[in-house]
């Protein structure tokens, strides 16, 4: 359970760090570091422990 719970928090930050602009329309670093990561976990948490293709 905690696993499902993990993958979609990360998965909503990650989303939220990859598509977010400011009021120019510009991105920021610090956002796409951060969803980056978040995607990074939510893809190993869902793959390994979830699906357990690894």
């Amino acid at each position: 359970m905690f696993d499902y719970i993990f993958v979609i928090v990360t998965g909503g930050i990650a989303y939220h760090g990859l598509t977010f602009r400011d009021e120019e329309g510009k991105d920021d670093i610090g956002h796409l570091l951060f969803g980056a990561i978040a995607l990074l976990y939510c893809l190993r948490i869902l793959f390994v422990d979830i699906f357990k293709l690894i």
